[in-house]
């Protein structure tokens, strides 16, 4: 008896030290609309890029880069907002703020990643290399995601490796690299969703 009293407070106390240094609160819903926002968007480029519509009314390839940026930037603030909705319910089911030092910390590790490649990206974009961007946004979101996985629940250390792995792929062919891009952003985060709610119950 006095030995499972003493069990239990030592998981309390484990989980009362997890919740004060990891945000528990990241949701799995927020994984499977970022991936359903994604695909749109993938849709939306396949559309531009490969489309004889692009071809037939003679659209120029800067037009074109200023178009796909659009296509990124509205997927971002899809993929943000959608993750903060879920997110907050989640973290108000948990009992646990939305904006704490946790959630700071896991913002700042995922940033420093995601901005450096983003800007690296943009400056790719607009000196027409194209072919490069689905690799690269892969493998910075991969590594985003691996440097923020010590501030959050377990599985989002997989998915940055899983987007890694892809990255690298995509590099090898660059002509596939919105199919690429769609796996990653679209369907990875989907599965992950599905997992996170399945397991986590978030």
């Amino acid at each position: 008896m006095d030995q499972q009293k003493y069990m239990d407070d030592l998981r309390e106390i484990r989980e009362m030290m997890n919740k004060s240094s990891k945000f528990i609160s990241l949701s799995g819903m927020s994984g499977i609309a970022a991936g359903i926002i994604a695909l749109i968007g993938a849709f939306a480029a396949y559309r531009l890029v490969y489309s004889e519509w692009s071809y037939d009314t003679g659209v120029d390839e800067m037009s074109m880069i200023f178009r796909l940026m659009w296509i990124g930037g509205l997927i971002l603030v899809g993929a943000v907002a959608a993750g903060i909705l879920f997110t907050r319910n989640t973290a108000k089911r948990n009992q646990q703020k939305l904006w704490d030092h946790p959630s700071k910390r896991l913002l700042v590790n995922l940033a420093i990643p995601i901005v450096s490649g983003g800007i690296f990206c943009v400056i790719l974009l607009l000196k027409g290399n194209l072919e490069w961007i689905a690799p690269l946004t892969l493998v910075f979101y991969g590594l985003a995601l691996i440097n923020a996985s010590k501030y959050t629940v377990g599985g989002i250390r997989s998915l940055g490796f899983a987007e890694i792995v892809l990255g690298l792929l995509a590099a090898c062919f660059t002509g596939y690299g919105i199919w690429f891009w769609a796996v990653g952003f679209g369907v990875l985060h989907i599965v992950y969703g599905l997992v996170m709610q399945l397991k986590y119950k978030l």
